[in-house]
């Protein structure tokens, strides 16, 4: 009876494999150990180096062993092996960053013993051969312009919190936040490039703190003062990310006792979040992120 479970098994595996290759084109396949502990790593680790049509991974449980399946003139092992790093999972040669690590559920936190940091960027290679391979050309524009779109969002949402300070109504800032709030939560962070998803680690927590209470509050006072932090990192992120038009980086000297804070614009005559009518033109552009 176990022989026959045995060779049922062996068989699925031999048959999803088939299918696994014939989805993804020029595939190879290698076996390498990557560190978990549970159900819940498996689904991360698959998730984090999964992508459609390029690279596919099946991680095992007991053996800690995993499959990646990958189109050859695409990727190759060590950047799926960076992803799943980023995701919080060691493998042999790369070392997850120490904070993510942190962050796993208590359960995920297995012993450790890779030693190379994780710090080389990823990219998904267009094929070199563009009129031989014009469907898969396709099939990278549209993850290039996912990871624009989604960002893009939290962008157009922060500009919109933005305008509503600018008017000092706290309840409409309220409601703008909750959709900046929504928008940071769709962000697919496996879907960014490798710089961008550095700092979008950084910075994801605090962005989504600063906008929680923000939308939590309809006093403009308390929703400013947060304002502050949230358009700190959104600066850090918008650095990296880029946007569709230039953005102006501006400043109000005389916010929170003189201290000075800072803002993101799409245009650069100031029109200031932190005291509205009171002073509307307050500040000066200080940097335009082009």
């Amino acid at each position: 009876m176990k022989n026959s479970f045995k060779n049922i098994m062996l068989a699925t595996f031999i048959l999803l494999s088939i299918a696994v290759n014939a989805q993804i084109k020029n595939a190879k396949t290698e076996t390498v150990k990557i560190y978990g502990n549970c159900g819940m790593c498996e689904t991360k680790i698959e998730n984090a180096g999964n992508i459609k049509k390029v690279a596919k991974v099946d991680w095992d449980q007991d053996s800690k062993m995993a499959t990646l399946t990958y189109d050859t003139t695409k990727t190759n092992p060590d950047e799926i092996l960076k992803r799943i790093a980023l995701a919080g999972y060691d493998s042999d040669k790369f070392l997850a960053p120490d904070d993510v690590y942190d962050n796993l559920h208590g359960c995920c936190q297995y012993d450790r013993v890779a030693k190379v940091p994780v710090k080389e960027e990823i990219k998904v290679e267009e094929t070199t051969e563009i009129h031989n391979n014009h469907v898969n050309h396709n099939e990278t524009s549209k993850m290039v312009l996912q990871e624009v779109n989604q960002l893009k969002v939290v962008f157009d949402n922060y500009f919109v919190v933005k305008d509503a300070m600018i008017s000092s109504d706290g309840n409409t800032t309220s409601i703008a936040s909750k959709e900046l709030l929504t928008a940071i939560n769709n962000v697919k962070m496996d879907k960014l490039d490798m710089d961008v998803h550095m700092v979008w680690m950084k910075v994801v927590n605090q962005i989504k703190k600063d906008t929680e209470l923000i939308s939590k509050s309809k006093d403009i006072n308390k929703q400013r003062n947060h304002f502050t932090t949230l358009s700190k990192d959104i600066y850090s992120l918008l650095k990296v990310a880029k946007y569709e038009v230039p953005v102006y980086f501006q400043h109000c000297p005389m916010y929170n006792d003189g201290k000075g804070a800072n803002w993101l614009s799409k245009e650069n005559a100031v029109k200031n979040p932190y005291y509205g009518s009171m002073m509307l033109t307050c500040g000066k552009t200080v940097e335009t992120i082009k």
